[in-house]
């Protein structure tokens, strides 16, 4: 594997161009306490929306959501390890153990209405977890085997009846959206399994991850002439259609995976090219030219302030994702730093709303609050600003993301979860009329759906 170890000289001598006041945040990426206390502070602002540790409530859940829950205790999990913090790990062990389900984030008072991507995103939680040796409680599972039992629960559900593989959207026929493959839900495995073969050196996930990968390259879900990825595609089109509303996680995701492939074959060119062309793709979409081509920007609904609460997460795992792919594949370092250390400076001057004149807005580049207060719009500046005491930690061998090889101390249990009942590559009939309710369904929610991406980008 390629050392993680880099010139750091290099990367503490770029120069941040504009430091100035803020009126309410403070934030100076040259000092490591001031990262530390602006952290800090929107981790407080963040958690005032959770309620789950308190009495008659439901551990790790938020309100209307579920996966949100796991998007944020990864966020918790990162700020630990970028700070040193511990003041939220009692909650987030909590949380992260009380929906575990059958150790594999599939817990039955949700799993009726839960779909693919929803429980990646614990399981891309658990996964972090085990990288950066977050603590594990006695007589519980492992980390590393709740990520290895949602791989194992997801990977059955890789469906051959169309497109010739791909995960849908939604598990179950009765769902809208069951028919539509999308790219979060194959990124986010591809993202898992490419994580895990690096961590154990089992070639079973990174064989899946290069499976996952080369199948979206066959699909506009991963067009890698043009390192574009489209959102969604459906089954009826035998995945030749595409919805093209870009998002940054959908990059995210894909990127990570590469970034972890590219690590776990020594700089494979088949990696390095997928990286390289997604990091060019990403730069150009979500860091815009007119906010200087360093501050990060949803573009799909930022601009007429349409995004949803789920929209409002996305660029704090960009922001994530791509400052441990610099410790990964260190060449990167040079481009992606400066991009996290300008957003995150836009990003404090943004957090100067709400009663404590501290909770974040959503538009980073506008240097006034925009007057959204949300725990969605606190995570993502919450992991914008952990991710610059990049910077300031001291790199050596037990630098995180760690592998079993390197100082992980998370065990593996490879028959985690729910043991698949038919090989990865068969699923169980679908009826007939689980055929026709599905076609129902999604026919109602597409033109729903395209109905509301036309006002999300052109309305207002």
């Amino acid at each position: 594997m390629i050392s993680p170890g880099w010139i750091w000289a290099v990367v503490l001598t770029i120069l941040v161009p504009f430091q100035g006041t803020v009126p309410a945040l403070q934030l100076d990426i040259n000092d490591e306490q001031s990262i530390k206390n602006a952290a800090r502070t929107t981790a407080y602002n963040m958690m005032s929306y959770y309620h789950g540790n308190e009495s008659g409530q439901t551990p790790g859940k938020l309100p209307d959501t579920w996966w949100e829950g796991g998007a944020m205790f990864m966020t918790l999990i990162q700020y630990w390890y970028w700070t040193g913090d511990t003041s939220y790990n009692e909650v987030t062990t909590q949380g992260m153990l009380w929906q575990k389900g059958q150790n594999d984030y599939f817990p039955a008072n949700d799993s009726n209405y839960l779909g693919n991507d929803d429980q990646v995103f614990w399981g891309l939680a658990a996964m972090t977890a085990a990288e950066l040796n977050y603590p594990e409680d006695d007589g519980q599972p492992s980390w590393l085997s709740l990520a290895q039992g949602v791989f194992n629960t997801q990977v059955p559900r890789w469906d051959t009846s169309s497109c010739q593989g791909g995960l849908r959207w939604q598990i179950w026929p009765y769902q809208a959206g069951y028919t539509t493959k999308n790219a979060i839900s194959n990124g986010g495995l591809f993202q898992l399994a490419a994580r895990l073969g690096r961590y154990t050196n089992n070639e079973t996930y990174s064989n899946w991850a290069e499976k996952i990968w080369d199948w979206s390259a066959t699909t506009p879900l991963l067009q890698t002439n043009a390192w574009y990825i489209a959102d969604t595609t459906t089954t009826e089109a035998q995945c030749k259609d595409h919805g093209d509303i870009q998002w940054t996680y959908n990059y995210g995701t894909y990127i990570s995976g590469a970034a972890y492939m590219y690590n776990l074959t020594n700089g494979a060119d088949k990696w390095k090219k997928g990286l390289d062309g997604l990091l060019g793709s990403a730069f150009q979409k979500f860091f815009p030219q007119q906010y200087g081509s360093n501050v990060m920007s949803e573009i799909s609904c930022e601009p007429n302030m349409m995004c949803d609460r789920n929209q409002d997460c996305f660029k704090g795992f960009l922001a994530s994702w791509l400052t441990f792919t610099t410790t990964i594949a260190p060449y990167t370092a040079g481009e992606i730093i400066p991009k996290i250390q300008q957003s995150a400076l836009a990003a404090a001057k943004q957090c100067s709303g709400g009663d404590s004149g501290t909770q974040c807005g959503r538009r980073w580049y506008q240097p006034q609050w925009d007057g959204e207060t949300s725990l969605e719009t606190d995570m993502s500046a919450l992991s914008v600003f952990s991710s610059n005491m990049i910077t300031h930690q001291q790199h050596g061998s037990s630098q995180g993301p760690l592998t079993s090889d390197t100082g992980g101390t998370s065990k593996s249990d490879p028959n985690a979860g729910t043991a698949p009942k038919n090989s990865p590559d068969k699923l169980p009939d679908i009826t007939t009329g689980d055929r026709a309710g599905a076609s129902v369904l999604t026919v109602a929610f597409v033109s729903g759906w395209v109905a509301s991406i036309a006002w999300l980008v052109y309305g207002g």
